[in-house]
């Protein structure tokens, strides 16, 4: 069993990792966190302005944490719903927010083109299955429902009762996506140094273990490790989530069961899975039910549950029928703001963007276009967005935090376990 992070930086091979800061530095712009955020934002500044001086430091190296190791869904999806942020934000900002996440999927797809950036791009969109009566009752009135019929043509998966289908999702190689972001900013003039951990942001200052960067501008893009930075522990709540990849399946498998857009699929019950069919045939399958950890601790064995991942194997033979042989298990931390509503601001000199609760594969995108509008200080339709310069109550202290959480999952298993039995 490979010792990688995940899958798809494994698939890369050996990471040759870049130089650690050398000491103090002055820049315009310095980014702490070399990830999609980072690197979507280092991206486009450098392409508004080449003359801006961009560093950006990553504790590990560039996709490290969530982006090399998320479910490959560039998803237009947002974790509060339009008709939440309706009456928060009224209709029209909701229907903007949730169209420019829509917009961002295409994007992405743009720019990796565009780029050169192959990370097997393949815009199939997204089927969120119905297996049960109560998930039936649910699903019925989206906008998006689809008879079994039509869902089952998509991917042919064991009791399918209908189906919610969204064209607003790609499929990708995250790492592929990462790396090769990381390799074009720098071919921009981004400065990336690595293995070189942020101790403490604050006003044009981010002090490193290496030295000290001075600029005017700092954005903090680290996503499920904020809690690792001094002073910033219950802005974010790292909440683990964990994946399986199978071997390369048969011809005959995908014959039955689909997917032949590389359409990724979920199914209605609260306890989230996700899943796509890869470009080399495997099964990426992953999914919520990881604990959460005391004082919002992030440690190398808490990717690895193996109840969670008997789990999800168990989850792919329910739904598929087969006994999967299982290449690589992993997992990493997300992060999770108190409301779920997701951020993109400017205050002070400090710029963020984050909070994705594990959808942030389009929307780091989406908040990297952002971010270099309000660094530049471009009023944009992009900067109207209800999102931006939104401020989540923070988390509760320890133990509140860990019990809320921690019982929240576990509400969750029960309710869809209460669906499984009242349908059979």
């Amino acid at each position: 069993m490979s010792t990688s992070p995940s899958f798809w930086l494994d698939s890369l091979g050996n990471i040759e990792r870049r130089a650690a800061l050398p000491g103090d530095r002055d820049a315009d712009v310095v980014i702490v966190g070399g990830g999609y955020t980072g690197l979507w934002t280092a991206y486009y500044l450098a392409k508004a302005d080449p003359g801006l001086r961009i560093v950006i430091v990553e504790a590990e190296y560039c996709g490290f944490g969530a982006s090399g190791r998320n479910g490959g869904w560039a998803s237009g999806l947002f974790p509060v719903s339009e008709a939440k942020l309706a009456r928060r934000f009224g209709a029209a900002q909701a229907a903007a927010m949730h169209a420019a996440l829509g917009d961002t999927v295409d994007e992405v797809g743009r720019v990796t083109a565009a780029e050169g950036i192959d990370c097997d791009y393949a815009k199939g969109g997204v089927l969120s299955l119905v297996r049960s009566p109560a998930q039936l009752r649910r699903a019925r009135t989206d906008p998006g429902f689809v008879d079994a019929d039509q869902a089952r043509a998509i991917c042919g998966a064991n009791d399918v009762l209908g189906g919610i289908y969204s064209e607003h999702c790609a499929a990708l190689h995250p790492a592929k996506l990462v790396r090769g972001l990381a390799s074009t900013v720098e071919g921009l003039g981004v400065t990336i140094f690595e293995g070189t951990r942020a101790l403490r942001i604050s006003r044009g200052v981010v002090v490193t273990d290496h030295g000290t960067v001075r600029a005017e501008t700092v954005v903090r893009a680290l996503e499920g490790y904020t809690a690792g930075l001094a002073g910033h522990r219950r802005n974010l709540a790292p909440v683990y989530s964990l994946m399986i990849a199978t071997e390369p399946l048969p011809a005959e498998f995908w014959d039955r069961v689909g997917l032949k857009r590389r359409e990724t699929f979920t199914d209605e019950r609260r306890m989230v899975i996700y899943g796509q069919r890869t470009a080399d045939d495997r099964l990426a399958f992953g999914g919520r039910g990881a604990p959460y950890h005391f004082g919002s601790r992030i440690r190398p064995e808490y990717d690895r549950v193996p109840e969670v991942f008997e789990a999800l194997r168990s989850t792919i033979t329910e739904l598929f029928g087969i006994e999967a042989p299982i290449a690589y298990r992993w997992g990493g931390p997300l992060g999770i703001p108190r409301d779920w509503m997701p951020s993109a601001g400017l205050r002070d000199g400090i710029a963020w963007s984050g909070g994705y609760v594990g959808d942030g594969v389009a929307a780091a995108n989406l908040g990297g276009r952002t971010l270099a509008d309000l660094i530049r200080g471009n009023q944009s339709e992009l900067t109207a967005l209800p999102w931006v310069n939104h401020r989540s109550r923070r988390w509760e202290p320890e133990p509140a935090r860990w019990l809320g959480i921690n019982v929240g999952l576990r509400a969750t298993a029960l309710l869809d376990a209460w669906d499984r039995r009242t349908a059979a």
